[in-house]
């Protein structure tokens, strides 16, 4: 396995930019997530990796190799698409060593690897079964071995989990994880989807009109995002956003909402009268039975152990991630507190968040 470094990539189909200027560095064993809405240039990321686009400029390392303008035939990468790809007249032991048969290796030396390949698997019951009459989830671990089969460099993936159903793709999101870590490779992945990012990657960049905004620990991009496209992005439901109407000076650890009393992380950047916004995770809200922002109880979404409780204010409306037992019925009237660690402060016209003691050492895109 080895680390591949992308440095100022870029990529331009005419005048549109797809990618611009990304850099980021995927570790030797890392298991990397490009993650953003379609069109953010993931997928056109993932290509330029592979060698399957050219980038317009920018270079990509894999291991000590410049690669940016190599084929793709010439860079020791396993690529892994969403739709299966294989081939329906082959039975699963002919798909899986395919690529070793291309590569001109001996009968004993395929046959070796491809079981090798489908006990990593758990698919050696499949072995001399037709593709055709697999599930879905089968399918994808056919792919998967067809990848693993050849002991590539590292591993790119496309949105591999896409076309199963939601309850399956939480299953096999766990079995890839699990089985990144038994090989301990380089993995690329790229997915839409937060919830598969958040619980498979060890880092995550989280792209936007092709430009990498922020790269870190899914944690660290949850708790502390760098922007307002992340903090709206990452979370179900995601960040609030209170709009405020007063700059801060250098130091604050407190605002005001409503003649409310808000603390907040202390700010290290002076922002004079730019118009600002207040973000709070809905489970960093909690109700109070004295002071707090006032709000009118407009809907409740019971969940189980917690609910869902929507609350308009008079900065917005706001969501809050309550315990099921704090009795709560619309129309009621309540005060809402937050917990100050967790605020993040962002400037309305930008979107950045002001540099804070929260937001120390993040990384910016």
């Amino acid at each position: 396995m080895a680390e591949i470094r992308v440095n100022r990539l870029q990529k331009n189909f005419g005048e549109f930019v797809a990618v611009k200027e990304s850099s980021f560095t995927v570790k030797n064993g890392e298991f990397f997530c490009l993650l953003g809405p379609s069109g953010c240039g993931k997928t056109t990321t993932l290509r330029m990796i592979a060698g399957l686009e050219l980038p317009t400029s920018g270079e990509i390392i894999l291991g000590d190799d410049d690669v940016t303008f190599k084929r793709a035939s010439e860079r020791d990468i396993a690529f892994v698409f969403q739709l299966f790809a294989l081939y329906p007249h082959m039975n699963v032991r002919a798909n899986i060593g395919f690529p070793l048969k291309c590569d001109g290796l001996s009968r004993p030396e395929i046959r070796k690897r491809v079981e090798e390949t489908a006990q990593i698997l758990r698919i050696t019951d499949l072995l001399d079964k037709p593709v055709s009459g697999l599930s879905g989830g089968d399918r994808q671990r056919v792919a998967l071995g067809r990848a693993i089969v050849r002991k590539p460099m590292a591993f790119l993936m496309d949105e591999p989990l896409g076309a199963l159903d939601s309850e399956f793709r939480h299953v096999m999101c766990n079995e890839l994880r699990a089985l990144h870590n038994r090989l301990k490779a380089t993995t690329v992945y790229v997915t839409h989807d937060q919830l598969e990012a958040m619980s498979m990657a060890d880092t995550i960049a989280v792209m936007n009109q092709g430009v990498i905004e922020q790269l870190g620990s899914p944690r660290e991009i949850y708790d502390r995002p760098v922007s307002m496209f992340v903090a709206d992005f990452i979370g179900s439901p995601s960040m609030n956003f209170l709009n405020l109407r007063t700059g801060l000076k250098a130091g604050s650890t407190s605002i005001f909402i409503d003649q409310t009393s808000v603390t907040i992380p202390a700010v290290r950047e002076e922002t004079a009268e730019a118009d600002l916004v207040l973000g709070v995770r809905p489970e960093n809200i909690f109700f109070s039975d004295s002071d707090g922002l006032p709000g009118d109880v407009f809907g409740v979404e019971y969940l189980g152990t917690t609910q869902i409780v929507t609350v308009t204010t008079g900065r917005g409306t706001v969501k809050a991630r309550i315990s099921s037992d704090t009795k709560a019925e619309i129309g009621d009237r309540v005060r809402l507190k937050f917990r100050p660690d967790k605020l993040s402060i962002f400037e309305k016209s930008s979107g950045r968040v002001l540099k804070s003691a929260l937001h120390e050492g993040v990384t910016h895109g």
